[in-house]
């Protein structure tokens, strides 16, 4: 037992639960922590040029590998507020990150003191549990509650606010008696193993459906083995993505309005069964939900109970983690196949594939503006299965859903509920922070770059080098296309006359030299056959000079992508592939 101040407590708290990896920006009321962790020496630090961008840097953090808690730090007031939109991200998609406030002291807290607010009211809605914490001897409790409750049942983010008095105080604390508590959660039983395989074998034209919690549980090698130990075709969503390899012989594309193929929705309107496992029936993946559960039966895999038909009545339910639950079928399974009781799904799948190979849209045009499926194209060829891509919101993210290859589980990193603008570049810093070894390559629009601009510099001044792909048509493209149900086109432009740059006239921000002043290095394409030297050069440059470097690819100013509102509606604008040469490159169509 050891004398120490609170925050010291805290410090060594965070080392023992495996949170040493810290993004944030000090300030006079969180001054005594940032002291601890000074002082401390074995937690690393990323400063931040906003408090939002930490937040998102924290998720990026722990969505780049199993196991991470990213943490953000901040002082009193607006440091709080500016990271509700991180812990809305987080809680929404269910990552575990640790919002971490300081706070005015304990007898100021009702006399609207300087900079105090009810951080822990406002960031309730949004969080599994938040809290100021008022006495000091509580500080270590607390922060063993919060790594419990974010890793415990559905993950999710905490907030510890902590006052200054409390943070300055001294406590009695022993690191050596201290343990994380266990976790548990609830795993799929024999009987229920029996009854999905019971469902699987009556059906003809079965899916599996993968969902987030799939990549949460670590469990993608599992999932594979059950396609093809089964041979049931795979659905992934949007953040079950990578879960399968995309040229997997069994990965039957996405589904969906938006973020979908056309091969994937037709396959599901096929099916006659669908297993969803650890996915949430998200409306932008179901569409209505008439046209999407009509002739078919339902079973789903939830590690959270009140999800259980939250948007429809499943025909079974399963609450159970992931892992357990695939863990559970694989052993009937693999008992039915010693036994030669599992169905030959060879004809299905093969119609599955079929589709896969027929219903591709183009990418192949050589359009001057430059049309945006070439960019995808492009990087298709330029990054190789071990890319990591980083994505928010936008067309730029729909069609990148709808052309690009995932091959592995958290390489598609993506704030799918949320999808707030100006995520992915703090995102991408910190999956960069987690996995420096990897090619990090994020994708925005111009409007989700411009939100949060300024965390280039952090990148510049850490050495956190990634590759940024913005494609530019200065316009609100998503919400554009959305006001066509209005017959309008308002507050969406943003193009001007830049008296600075007439390099970029018409297209108003110059990006390349905001990239440049904040310390990084950047190259502007406006040619489609200089899209891949591009990348290729970009990637010799984060090598040189350890920088983040972007690539804008100027665009043409209107594309209409490719949504609807029923997944047997969904509109096409554009020409579709006609042969293998137009369809998105490197992908063997079935395997």
């Amino acid at each position: 037992m050891a004398r120490m101040r609170a925050v010291d407590a805290a410090c060594l708290i965070l080392e023992k639960e495996g949170s040493t990896q810290l993004f944030g920006l000090p300030g006079a009321a969180i001054n005594p922590f940032y002291n601890a962790v000074k002082n401390h020496g074995g937690i690393k630090h990323v400063l931040a040029r906003h408090v939002e961008g930490a937040s998102h840097m924290a998720e990026g953090y722990t969505r780049a590998a199993a196991g991470n808690i990213g943490v953000c730090v901040g002082t009193s007031g607006p440091a709080g507020t500016d990271m509700i939109t991180g812990l809305y991200s987080a809680t929404a998609d269910s990552i575990p990150i640790l919002c971490i406030t300081g706070q005015a002291p304990v007898a100021k807290l009702h006399k609207e003191d300087f900079q105090a607010i009810n951080i822990a009211d406002i960031a309730a809605p949004v969080t599994k549990w938040a809290t100021t914490v008022l006495e000091p001897a509580q500080v270590p409790g607390a922060f063993q509650k919060a790594f419990w409750l974010m890793r415990e049942g559905r993950p999710g983010p905490v907030l510890l606010d902590l006052p200054l008095d409390v943070q300055l105080a001294e406590i009695e604390f022993d690191i050596d008696a201290y343990e994380p508590l266990p976790v548990q959660r609830p795993a799929a039983s024999r009987v229920q193993a029996e009854k999905v395989l019971a469902l699987l074998a009556a059906a003809e034209r079965p899916l599996l459906v993968a969902g987030g919690g799939v990549i949460n549980a670590d469990a993608a090698d599992l999932l594979v083995e059950l396609a093809e130990l089964t041979g049931v075709p795979v659905v992934p969503t949007l953040m079950g993505w990578g879960a399968i390899p995309d040229d997997h012989p069994l990965n039957a594309g996405m589904v969906g309005l938006q973020t979908s193929h056309r091969y994937g929705n037709a396959s599901l309107l096929e099916s006659d069964l669908v297993v969803g496992i650890g996915n949430r029936w998200a409306n932008r993946h179901t569409g209505g939900i008439d046209t999407y559960t009509r002739g078919r039966k339902f079973v789903h895999v939830d590690i959270e109970p009140t999800q259980i038909g939250k948007v429809f009545a499943p025909d079974l339910a399963v609450v159970s983690d992931a892992g357990a639950a695939l863990e559970a079928f694989l052993q009937v399974a693999r008992e039915q196949d010693a036994d030669g009781t599992l169905p030959d799904r060879t004809a299905w799948a093969e119609s599955c594939r079929a589709r896969k190979r027929t219903l591709e849209r183009k990418t192949n045009f050589d359009a001057v503006p430059i049309k945006p499926q070439r960019v995808y194209q492009e990087m298709n060829r330029a990054f190789g299965p071990d890319t990591r891509y980083v994505s928010t919101i936008g067309l730029s993210q729909i069609q990148a859903a709808q052309m690009l290859h995932v091959y592995k589980p958290r390489h598609w990193i993506n704030a799918g509920q949320a999808g707030p603008l100006g995520w992915t570049l703090p995102a991408a810093l910190g999956v960069a922070t987690a996995d420096p070894e990897a090619l990090v390559v994020a994708l925005s629009g111009d409007y989700d770059f411009q939100f949060l601009i300024e965390e280039l510099a952090v990148g510049a001044q850490f050495n956190i080098p990634y590759l940024h792909v913005v494609v530019n048509n200065s316009y609100l493209g998503l919400i554009r296309q959305a006001q066509r149900g209005f017959d309008m086109d308002y507050c969406v432009q943003l193009a001007f006359d830049n008296v600075n740059s007439p390099e970029v006239a018409g297209y108003g921000v110059d990006h390349v030299k905001v990239a440049e002043g904040l310390g990084c290095k950047a190259i502007r394409v406006t040619e489609p056959n200089d899209i891949l030297a591009a990348f290729e050069k970009a990637k010799s440059m984060m090598a040189e000079y350890a920088v983040p470097v972007v690539v804008e690819v100027i665009l043409e100013r209107v594309t209409n992508v490719s949504m609807g509102t029923e997944i047997d509606a969904v509109t096409e604008f554009e020409e579709l592939a006609e042969s293998p040469e137009d369809a998105p490159t490197a992908i063997a169509a079935g395997g």
